[in-house]
């Protein structure tokens, strides 16, 4: 048993925490909405809810974060009463957040300037592979870190990757959702362009599941669409702001990424037109607006 943190109780996050407890674990968690760490500390006895990172920082010896986004994860970790705040020398702290390389790069260097040892171990696999203890996490810093902090990833996901130095990890988790985006945006424009031609889309969908277009991703999301479920495992707003870091990203090392720019302004559009809280299948609303047609069971 190990006195764990967890900081950030969303889609991802509170199951998440809630794994790590189950696998025997004291958890002390906190979140920008409290009612969220309180009503997780009513349901596992082994976890605490805390007032504030430096709290959760100060009774842990390991801390992991999942929050939205890279500003938020400079200041759960950087600011005032932030994790390094608390953090003891030789503790870890593990950012499972899609963020900047970059920033994750600069907030490990001042983290190891207090002795704190640091990863970035971003995951994939939605709301369902955190919810079951499944996800793939990707993770960039010292090895040695990594196989210390294994047995707590182990709790919540079941693919371990290490990627190599600091920012090794978000390298490769923007470029798998840099892939992914740009096949749904592909999935989007064939499915409308099909229905619109009077195809049948569970035809369409066989079709593609049986020829070398076949995708994980598109067997996986197709289904949501054709009953028209967008509730949200990953929303269009988090991949619209994966998709910015890819960018910068590319801009920073002198890659072009023409396709990836063209579908960051369609998931713009769609949270324009107020999607951005839904699951990413949503998307396809876009051209099915444009269009004229709905993408459905018939």
């Amino acid at each position: 048993m190990a006195n764990l943190g967890f900081l950030g109780l969303g889609i991802m996050g509170y199951p998440m925490a809630r794994n790590l407890a189950r696998a025997g674990h004291n958890v002390a968690v906190w979140s920008n909405t409290s009612a969220k760490a309180r009503k997780l500390a009513s349901e596992e006895k082994s976890i605490t809810a805390m007032s504030t990172p430096k709290e959760v920082a100060s009774s842990s010896e390991c801390v992991f974060l999942c929050v939205g986004d890279t500003k938020m994860a400079e200041v759960v970790i950087l600011g005032k009463d932030g994790l390094i705040e608390g953090a003891k020398a030789g503790s870890v702290i593990v950012d499972a957040s899609t963020v900047s390389p970059s920033s994750s790069v600069r907030v490990g260097e001042q983290l190891a300037a207090k002795g704190v040892d640091f990863l970035g171990a971003p995951c994939t696999g939605s709301r369902p592979g955190a919810e079951g203890g499944t996800l793939t996490f990707m993770i960039g810093g010292d090895k040695q870190v990594f196989e210390r902090v294994r047995p707590y990833l182990e709790a919540m996901g079941k693919q371990l990757y290490f990627c190599g130095g600091p920012g090794m990890g978000l390298h490769a988790k923007l470029s798998q959702n840099l892939i992914l985006s740009n096949i749904l945006q592909a999935f989007n424009e064939g499915l409308v362009l099909a229905t619109k031609a009077g195809v049948d889309p569970q035809l369409m969908l066989e079709i593609l599941d049986n020829s070398a277009a076949k995708s994980g991703l598109i067997a996986f999301k197709a289904p949501y669409v054709f009953r028209r479920d967008f509730s949200t495992n990953f929303s269009v707003k988090w991949m619209h702001k994966d998709i910015g870091l890819m960018l910068d990203s590319a801009a920073e090392q002198n890659v072009p990424l023409p396709l990836t720019s063209l579908t960051r302004q369609l998931f713009q559009a769609a949270i324009s037109q107020g999607h951005g809280d839904e699951d990413i299948c949503s998307t396809i609303k876009v051209l099915e607006g444009i269009t004229g047609v709905e993408v459905k069971k018939v």
